[in-house]
């Protein structure tokens, strides 16, 4: 219908008159209101930023001597960064003459991307740049199965069975 029609249509409804497709032949209007249109496509673009996962590159320091110790809590706290839906970036920093040992840390990466696999997959191999290597571990969509050191190992009570010790005199400590 002509673009006056329309207009004279959409003013007696009280309404906007709306370009849909401006491109097609001929183009392509509706009647409606402008202001809730806008409002409820903003409402769309919220929902969809919302639902949008954006992944956070954390990092995982770690040394070619490390400890078996340190090992374990570096590990563990990947495995947090990674439980909360991070990517992590595990990296070897090599000082003086380490760098010539490189081994030791592409040996120390496979071991880390070994303990990490029921919650993440190598998303870039291990790889050496300057005096660091390292490699990118993304989270699973599923994980496969429990994470392997953010169980506890007994190092807490076990509160069912354990009754507090009673306290001993004071008069026992003197002794």
């Amino acid at each position: 219908m002509p673009t006056e029609d329309a207009l004279s249509r959409a003013r007696a409804a009280g309404l906007d008159l709306i370009e849909i497709s401006p491109t097609a032949q001929p183009p392509v209007c509706k009647i409606g209101d402008y202001g809730r249109m806008k409002y409820e496509l903003s409402k769309k673009e919220k929902d969809a930023r919302k639902k949008q996962r954006n992944f956070e590159l954390k990092e995982v320091k770690l040394r070619p001597k490390i400890e078996q110790h340190d090992y374990e809590t570096k590990a563990r706290m990947a495995e947090r960064l990674l439980q909360d839906g991070s990517k992590i970036k595990v990296t070897i920093m090599f000082r003086g003459r380490e760098i010539t040992y490189t081994a030791f840390g592409k040996r120390l990466l496979d071991r880390m991307a070994e303990d990490m696999t029921p919650l993440a997959i190598v998303e870039r191999e291990a790889k050496l740049e300057g005096k660091n290597m390292f490699m990118i571990l993304a989270p699973r969509t599923t994980p496969l199965g429990p994470p392997k050191f953010s169980t506890h190992h007994g190092h807490e009570r076990d509160h069912k069975n354990d009754e507090p010790a009673a306290p001993a005199s004071a008069e026992a400590q003197i002794v």
